[in-house]
């Protein structure tokens, strides 16, 4: 006889008793239940929660009267400002998909990402219009609508919309109905990655998982209702880590700022009682090496999430010093950034400055609403041994997972080969589960934040008529986490020195991924052949301290 399962039998999934998960939702219930709490500052202006739902609504019903929705692309190029937060809720309730530009990023990097992602409507900075207008004039006919944000705190450029931003908010409706996507799995976000050969790949993120992640951002920091968060972190990246998304669901308020200046950060803490803030080291470095006077008149703790490279022992103590509280985090744009947490176990605090620093400096365990963390070994995908040495590849699994690189199968396939999210970052699996990177396979560099690719400066650095080879290795740096460090061996009878190949490098290659040593010499190769850019990683490790003019 056939057992009938009977919690199936006419218990379905109806309107009463599921509704997609959409961080949408968060905004919704903060303007209900919070409508005066402020949302956002920045300068002068205020702007509380029910203001905020209905500049979104507005963009939102203005993108759809434009014929925008579901299936179209709407880039930003923006920095932190309020423009930028609402576009992570009025473009979503559109039905459109949110792409935010890396703002430092070259002309022909972003004509890619906007011919790529197709992208129909531009919000755009006049500080970014030089960039931006090189960009449009490689797009021909395929040109999006650009819609020019005002900011008068943003540098003089070049005008370059077809309509301002205020002028095309009063086109909207601040009672738009939008609604929830139909599906939680459909697209609410395009970011791409830094590649490690040829164009980056588009990262397609779902609304099931930006709801799952804010929330993670939530529970795995204890965010409290009513947070007061400083934007030191780029929204442009990863979405600004979720972080949006996570403010609505708590209804904090957003302290927004252009760019990070140490006595304004300070300035702002003081003056709003900011609690919370994320970013790379170089953040936290910049903070406790101002001035101690900036600090003057601030009693309160403050947290801080630090991705990027872990942060070296100078910067935990300084940060303790300063009444900052940091905690590593660990993500990539395909796990919507952070995705995993170096959680603090009870006694760490009695620990010496330079323990914690070792502890505090793995990887961890998964976000609370991430399924999985761990380390596998790449060919059998088998668990390694959790003794802290053998090597394998870090890899997630779970709900905060992206959907897939837009337009490149291949590329989605090998990701998720085996049913795990493959990161490409090496790593061990310590005794108590937590993970740590010890090298990153795909040779990516992190500064400041930034992932830089190794290959993309080689292939800058081979352009020019001199080099015969160069390899491209991550330096330390107590700025910005790490910077590229560049080995270069010249052709026979040719010379060229540091500066006029760095020069040589400044037309195809962003500021942020300059090299800023060049070591001439040759370089250590295989016998076939292949560069050891292990050598060069362990020339640039055994050096503690190097000069302007020494060699490595």
């Amino acid at each position: 006889m056939t057992h009938i399962n009977p919690y199936a039998l006419g218990l379905d999934k109806n309107a009463a008793n599921f509704v997609a998960l959409s961080p949408l939702s968060f905004i919704e219930r903060a303007a209900h239940v919070y409508p005066q709490r402020t949302a956002l500052i920045y300068g002068s202006l205020r702007r509380s929660w029910a203001e905020t739902y209905a500049r979104c609504r507005r963009l939102a019903g203005a993108l759809a009267a434009r014929g925008i929705g579901p299936g179209d692309t709407v880039a930003v190029m923006l920095p932190n400002t309020p423009a930028m937060f609402e576009a992570h809720f009025g473009v979503p309730m559109s039905g459109a998909v949110l792409n935010t530009l890396n703002t430092r990023l070259d002309a022909s990097a972003i004509a890619f990402m906007l011919e790529h992602g197709e992208a129909r409507v531009l919000l755009t900075d006049r500080e970014f219009s030089g960039v931006v207008a090189q960009a449009l004039s490689s797009l021909g006919n395929r040109r999006p609508l650009v819609i020019e944000v005002e900011d008068d705190g943003a540098p003089p450029g070049q005008r370059l919309g077809e309509i301002d931003y205020e002028s095309f908010l009063a086109e909207g409706d601040p009672h738009y109905a939008w609604q929830l996507p139909a599906d939680e799995w459909d697209a609410i976000a395009l970011n791409y990655t830094s590649g490690t050969t040829g164009n980056p790949k588009g990262v397609v993120t779902h609304h099931r998982g930006a709801y799952l992640n804010a929330a993670s951002n939530a529970i795995a920091w204890n965010m409290p209702d009513g947070s007061v968060y400083l934007w030191t972190l780029p929204m442009f990246h990863c979405n600004g880590w979720c972080f949006p998304w996570a403010l609505a669901l708590s209804a904090g308020t957003s302290v927004c700022l252009r760019r990070i200046d140490p006595a304004q950060v300070y300035a702002l803490i003081r003056e709003h009682h900011v609690t919370r803030m994320c970013g790379a080291p170089i953040v936290y470095s910049m903070m406790i090496n101002a001035p101690a006077e900036l600090r003057e008149g601030i009693g309160h703790a403050i947290r801080g999430l630090v991705a990027g490279a872990a942060p070296p022992a100078a910067i935990i103590e300084g940060c303790e010093a300063a009444g900052i509280e940091l905690t590593h985090v660990y993500g990539l744009t395909e796990v919507y950034g952070p995705s995993a947490i170096c959680a603090k176990q009870p006694g760490w605090k009695a620990l010496s400055v330079m323990e914690r620093a070792r502890l505090n400096s793995r990887q961890g365990v998964p976000y609370p609403l991430q399924e999985a963390v761990t380390v596998l070994d790449p060919q059998t995908m088998q668990p390694v041994p959790a003794d802290g040495e053998t090597i394998g590849e870090i890899m997630f699994r779970g709900n905060a997972v992206m959907k897939g690189y837009l337009k490149n199968p291949g590329a989605t396939e090998e990701a998720f080969a085996g049913g795990w999210f493959h990161t490409g970052d090496l790593g061990v699996l310590h005794p108590d589960g937590y993970v740590k990177i010890t090298d990153r396979s795909k040779d990516v560099i992190i500064s400041g934040g930034e992932n830089i690719s190794s290959i993309e400066v080689e292939d800058a650095l081979h352009h020019h008529p001199a080099v015969l080879s160069a390899a491209v290795v991550a330096l330390p740096d107590a700025k910005w986490g790490e910077v590229p460090c560049a080995f270069v061996e010249l052709k026979a009878g040719v010379s060229v020195t540091e500066a006029e190949l760095i020069d040589f490098c400044r037309p195809h290659l962003a500021r942020f991924k300059l090299p800023k040593r060049i070591v001439f010499g040759e370089l250590p190769k295989t016998s076939t052949g292949k560069i050891q850019k292990f050598v060069l990683r362990e020339r640039v490790r055994s050096t503690s301290a190097i000069d302007d003019t020494g060699p490595i």
